[in-house]
């Protein structure tokens, strides 16, 4: 049996002063890819469908979206090298927030059938290092990211280990058939946002104030988290028109664009809405650190977190003695793996709690998967869907 796949390849070209480890030259696998592939390539290639082992289960897809990961494969800086700062192999079937219908299980797979509606997890963790057999499966030593390393879900079919598949059947009893997709791939986006904010940071009292610096899924899945969860207060900021609007529908109080504050700073407009008190919680979803962090440093509440959930292969320099008269805290976090987060997820948007549809403004059929790739570098959108 064959299928369509879109598959995106690059040269392996790492830049003159980049450390090559001796695991990246023996794998091709960039751990930083920005420094490494170059002139990246999107081909729609006939490609057979995947064997299905006995831990794994194969996936009709349904829909997938476009992260701005993939926005970051695509786009490439004045020498040609891509911008996405993660790991990296190429050649590779991209896309991976996915949902999709059980196609074929394997003969070891318990808990799922044919005809089951499942969503998937992305961050491929091993189980058996040091950091997945203590429990932190996000921080896994021989993780591979699905649709940028490992072969992902732009194409007709997937194959995935049993591990990382969640039911989804349940959403049927709050959207229709034809939308229950849709929602299910939302899940990684919103997923990482949960763990930056309830687990890696630890999570929030109700009744605190939040600051969200951009206003892209990851951003807006925070904004509709921190809403549910008794945010007493959620500010939103990005730089685009349209997602400032679409904060305001996922739950932002107020939402801004940084380039119309005429004369005042996001620092000021925080202060302006916490009484000078700052924030207590500042999620920074942009990727902008350079731009952001200074604003954060100046508006942060006395034991106020940063969640650095952005993704740049940059360095921001900091005035720590905010961290300590402040007691202050910063955290990064990656991924949505591991602590209950898909179940936790999956449970809230079936009860009616989490209301995360608006976040969706565009949807393409997997025809036009590049059209949609290229639009999504214009940043107008909430998040971009492919339907297979």
């Amino acid at each position: 049996m064959r299928m369509k796949a879109l598959v995106v390849d690059a040269e392996w070209r790492p830049k003159k002063h980049y450390p090559l480890s001796e695991d990246e030259k023996v794998k091709k696998r960039a751990v930083i890819g920005s420094q490494v592939w170059r002139n990246p390539t999107f081909t729609i290639k006939d490609k057979p469908t995947p064997n299905t082992e006995d831990d794994e289960i194969l996936i009709n897809v349904k829909s997938c979206g476009i992260c701005g990961s993939d926005t970051h494969v695509y786009e490439t800086d004045k020498d040609g090298y891509i911008i996405f700062s993660g790991l990296t192999k190429f050649p590779c079937i991209m896309g991976h927030e996915f949902s999709g219908v059980v196609e074929k299980v394997g003969n070891r797979v318990i808990g799922f059938k044919k005809g089951d509606y499942i969503a998937v997890e992305s961050v491929m963790w091993c189980g058996m290092c040091t950091p997945c057999r203590s429990g932190t499966p996000n921080q896994c030593k021989n993780v591979e990211l699905m649709g940028l390393s490992h072969d992902g879900a732009f194409a007709e079919y997937a194959v995935v280990n049993a591990r990382y598949c969640w039911k989804i059947n349940d959403l049927k009893d709050v959207y229709p058939d034809e939308e229950v997709f849709d929602i299910g791939a939302l899940i990684e986006p919103v997923g990482c946002a949960y763990n930056g904010i309830f687990i890696a940071g630890g999570g929030f009292k109700p009744g605190a104030a939040v600051v969200v610096y951009g206003a892209g899924p990851i951003g807006l899945g925070a904004i509709a988290l921190a809403r549910i969860a008794g945010a007493s207060l959620i500010i939103a900021f990005d730089v685009i028109d349209e997602r400032v609007k679409i904060a305001k529908g996922m739950g932002a109080d107020y939402a801004f664009n940084l380039n119309k504050l005429d004369g005042c700073s996001p620092a000021d407009k925080v202060l302006e809405f916490t009484q000078g008190l700052g924030a207590d919680i500042q999620i920074e979803a942009a990727g902008a650190a350079p731009q952001t962090i200074p604003e954060i440093e100046k508006s942060l509440s006395s034991q106020g977190k940063i969640i650095y959930l952005g993704r740049a292969a940059t360095s921001t320099p900091m005035y720590l003695d905010v961290l300590v008269s402040g007691a202050n805290k910063i955290v990064g976090a990656r991924g949505h793996s591991g602590y209950g987060i898909f179940p936790n997820i999956i449970r809230l948007i079936a009860a009616g709690r989490l209301k995360i549809d608006k976040m969706i403004t565009s949807r393409y059929p997997f025809e036009r998967v590049m059209d949609a790739i290229k639009i999504s570098s214009k940043r107008a959108d909430g998040k971009i869907l492919v339907n297979t």
